[in-house]
């Protein structure tokens, strides 16, 4: 896996790339009230806004990590966002992007980098 300084996971899965958000920024942002997705088929450039999520606390942004064609959604967070806050970084990824420059996972932390970030 590797981690961005805006506290998202990438985890490679065959030719896809999933993200998601940090148990770290899930907890800053305290209960997940609603989480809105991109559609499936959208290209995005790193950096685009493609998430919304919203919390008790704060509305926050996920920003695309990498270029790339959005190939799949998680259909579970909509109507059960609080699974954000159970285990953000398993079962409430957020989507799957195809890249189209794979390289750019280069760029990012590794698990121990990122904890020397957060701490």
């Amino acid at each position: 896996m590797k981690f961005t300084e805006e506290h998202e996971w990438l985890r490679p899965e065959d030719d896809v790339i999933v993200v998601g958000i940090t148990q770290h920024a899930a907890t800053q942002l305290g209960d997940i009230v609603f989480v809105e997705l991109p559609e499936v088929g959208t290209e995005v450039t790193k950096d685009d806004e493609v998430v919304v999520i919203e919390s008790v606390k704060a509305a926050s942004d996920i920003l695309a990590p990498l270029d790339g064609e959005i190939v799949e959604i998680n259909e579970a967070l909509p109507d059960n966002p609080a699974l954000v806050n159970e285990d953000p970084q398993g079962e409430a990824w957020f989507f799957k992007i195809r890249p189209s420059e794979p390289q750019q996972m280069d760029e990012y932390m590794d698990e121990a980098g990122y904890l020397a970030l957060i701490s």
